[in-house]
């Protein structure tokens, strides 16, 4: 169970201000817990104390950041069980899609201590003409300043823990708003970080209405803005940040082609895990699956039988697989859409049903270009399924998006996995498995509606970071 209450924390300590904010158990329904909710004086005081600390910071040995990130792996790890049930309840989470989030957490900060040690600059040869004789070059990273931070709700701890761990590591002090629907996990994380030798100011976060929270955006004291969530709140964001670097990542509609000489055994799993796990809530989630046309019948029988068997319902039992979405009302929002590609002429294969804020898993057939359910992002337990003949053809409807996070490829041919790498409009090609797939260390981010810049920690690091150089001129003689 979740505590009564829990505090905001303003430059390192937490502060129990109130317990405006409810936050439901989303199968029941019930107020599980209470948060205190930050003022805008609070977030302008906590973005002055990151200005301070900016100095502090930077000064940390590398090794005393690194420390701080092994105090947290340390303890997260003490915390699992307490971390994944936070995670069961405010999210929804089925109980083992929250105990991989817990661990993927700890690894998150577990590499980040790791890269801490390796911020390394580099020599560089400035004499490339006569009037550069005798001068060399050098340069270092230096720490960006103050961050600004805004989390989505679908991973609470790790989409937190991949702005936050890198700050640290870099030596940036940051102010954190997690989402108001998912507030407890990152919260966690800042009692966690309570227990460090940070300076003073290092850290807040802060849960605060969208409404209040303009101060993350517009504030020029912010060097930094980095944001995980929706295309239209993203851009938006970027379009008001002013001076500061923007880093965003906003979201998909991944596409998974199943080539014909594909294991279908192997890629029915991966291709329901990828579509139904912790109810396709996930910005990689697959939503559009393209079939060849001489294992089509069969891809889509095996699909919708495996999809039957989806366990549904308390996300405690250890046996479901598929919980609640975030809220009755993102579960009729997708609802509507199905109706919609069904209306439109699609095929509904299973699924369809909703119950509150439970929706079935969902297999749709031939929905038609121009239904939300294939051009937006369905984010929720639904995908659409088509055949297709031509490999280049098929390549060709994975980038006929508004969206390029990932996609994926279930091919054994070399030759089409090199073209699928060469001409997909995505961040990250995933060959032999489904666009789901990610692991906390790579570059992970997209173009087009999906964003601009790349989280994994080395990436994150880099973007926290700029070079400084050092020439040095040594005269002739």
């Amino acid at each position: 169970m979740l505590r009564e209450s829990y505090p905001y924390y303003l430059a390192n300590e937490a502060v129990a201000a109130n317990t405006d904010l409810e936050v439901l158990d989303k199968y029941s329904g019930d107020v599980a817990t209470r948060v205190a909710l930050a003022a805008t004086e609070t977030i302008d005081r906590a973005i002055d104390w990151a200005v301070k600390a900016e100095k502090p910071m930077a000064a940390m040995a590398p090794y005393e950041r690194q420390a701080v990130l092994n105090h947290c792996v340390t303890r997260f790890k003490e915390r699992y069980d307490e971390l994944a049930e936070a995670l069961c309840i405010e999210a929804g989470k089925p109980i083992g899609d929250a105990r991989g989030e817990v661990t993927r957490l700890i690894d998150t900060f577990r590499v980040a201590a790791e890269e801490s040690v390796r911020i390394d600059g580099e020599v560089i040869n400035l004499e490339i003409s006569p009037r550069a004789r005798g001068y060399r070059g050098f340069v270092k990273r230096v720490p960006v300043g103050a961050c600004s931070f805004i989390s989505p709700f679908n991973f609470p701890l790790n989409l937190a823990a991949h702005k936050v761990a890198p700050a640290i590591a870099a030596g940036c002090p940051f102010v954190l708003k997690p989402a108001s629907r998912t507030p407890v996990g990152a919260l966690i994380i800042a009692e966690v970080l309570a227990e460090t030798d940070l300076p003073n100011g290092a850290f807040s976060v802060l849960p605060c209405h969208r409404e209040g929270a303009d101060l993350f955006t517009v504030d020029d004291r912010f060097k930094l803005l980095s944001f995980t969530g929706s295309p239209a709140v993203g851009w938006d964001l970027k379009a008001r940040a002013g001076r500061k670097k923007v880093v965003l990542e906003l979201g998909g509609n991944a596409a998974c082609v199943v080539d014909a000489d594909t294991d279908l055994d192997d890629a029915v799993e991966r291709l329901v895990f990828g579509a139904f796990y912790q109810s396709g809530q996930s910005c990689i989630g697959v939503q559009r699956i393209y079939g060849h046309s001489s294992i089509y019948a069969e891809l889509k029988r095996r699909l919708v039988e495996r999809t039957r068997q989806l366990v549904k319902g308390d996300p405690h039992d250890e046996e479901t697989f598929i919980g609640p979405m975030i809220s009755e009302g993102e579960a009729t929002r997708l609802h509507n859409w199905i109706r919609e590609g069904v209306e439109q002429g699609g095929t509904l294969l299973c699924g369809g049903e909703r119950d509150g804020a439970m929706l079935d898993p969902t297999l749709l057939e031939n929905v038609p270009r121009g239904c939300a359910v294939v051009e937006e992002e369905a984010f929720g337990p639904v995908a659409v399924l088509e055949s297709f003949e031509d490999f280049d053809d098929v390549l060709a409807r994975v980038n006929d998006s508004a969206f390029g996070l990932q996609a994926g490829i279930f091919t054994r041919d070399l030759y089409r996995a090199q073209k699928a790498w060469d001409q997909l409009e995505v961040g990250g090609v995933i060959i032999g498995d489904v666009p789901s797939w990610r692991v906390d260390n790579m570059p992970y981010g997209g173009v087009k509606d999906s964003g601009l810049g790349r989280e994994g920690i080395r990436w994150a690091i880099a973007d926290m970071t700029e070079e400084r150089l050092l020439a040095i001129r040594t005269p002739a003689g």
